[in-house]
């Protein structure tokens, strides 16, 4: 079932008194892009979340905000990066020696690079808050989900009511070609003899170029592979997996099938049929372009 990439969901609890809300939002997107916003100094839940995140949603732009208030120990707790001060100090040692630079390397100098400190904005009990986020995280994320499954079973349903009409068109294609193709013989017919005066005209050569009309005006393998793309989109349109971008790719072919038809048969009645089926097929474009 075709799920969409649109979609909301929110969860809200609280960890000895901090309340904590957890919101999780999707839009399109070619691919699948995770961003996090996070509560300051604490980046180290951001890969955690996202592998969480990446586990249901295969394509969209995910936003995943956490945010964080109250609580009766919050306060503001600032940590030194231990091991990235130790490489800045190495770092500035090495580049004393090598370009022969004079001066000191201080506590000034060192707390000038911000990255080695760390605040962080409440309290840091062993784990416990990270695992509330996790949890409630993870919550948003199932709500999200079945805003996107319900969403897609929407799209399905109008889909499948549209790519049922190409096939409807697509079947008054090949049904009336032969009698377009009698049509456009017979003008043919009349116009030579309405040039040359004379019903008597050459036989022969009126049927070789009959024939090569026949030939140009053939759109029996562009209908035919309509016939297959259409057949392609809807066992596509019936899997569970993500398949957006290969439906995508078929109403392209669809589209560019629809135009060889259109320009190689110069009939007012294929022309009507052609019309339609563009219009249906971008409804159909439009709609998959929300597809997962």
């Amino acid at each position: 079932m075709l799920k969409s990439m649109t979609g909301f969901g929110k969860r809200e609890g609280t960890h000895r008194g901090l309340t904590i809300v957890a919101e999780v939002r999707s839009v399109n997107h070619r691919f699948r892009e995770i961003v996090t916003r996070l509560p300051k100094g604490r980046f180290e839940w951001e890969e955690g979340l996202k592998a969480l995140v990446a586990q249901t949603c295969r394509r969209g732009r995910i936003e995943v905000t956490v945010t964080c208030a109250g609580g009766e120990e919050r306060r503001t707790h600032v940590i030194l990066d231990r091991p990235v001060a130790r490489q800045y100090y190495q770092a500035l040692k090495t580049l004393q020696k090598d370009f022969q630079v004079e001066g000191r390397i201080d506590i000034d100098l060192l707390a000038s690079f911000r990255d080695i400190f760390r605040v962080v904005e409440f309290p840091l009990d062993d784990g416990n808050v990270s695992r509330a986020v996790t949890r409630l995280v993870s919550g948003a994320v199932a709500d999200l989900d079945r805003m996107r499954s319900k969403e897609g079973k929407i799209l399905q349903r109008d889909i499948v009511k549209r790519l049922t009409h190409v096939r409807r068109i697509h079947q008054s294609i090949r049904r009336g070609f032969p009698r377009v193709m009698k049509g456009l013989r017979d003008r043919m017919r009349a116009r030579v003899q309405e040039l040359s005066g004379s019903t008597n005209g050459d036989e022969t050569r009126l049927t070789q170029e009959c024939v090569l009309l026949a030939d140009r005006c053939d759109v029996t393998e562009e209908l035919t592979r309509l016939h297959s793309h259409v057949t392609q989109f809807d066992d596509m349109v019936k899997k569970r997996e993500p398949v957006g971008r290969q439906l995508d790719f078929l109403l392209q072919e669809m589209g560019r099938e629809v135009n060889t038809i259109g320009s190689k048969v110069n009939s007012a009645e294929i022309s009507t049929h052609v019309v339609t089926l563009k219009s249906e097929l971008e409804k159909i474009r439009e709609q998959v372009q929300n597809v997962e």
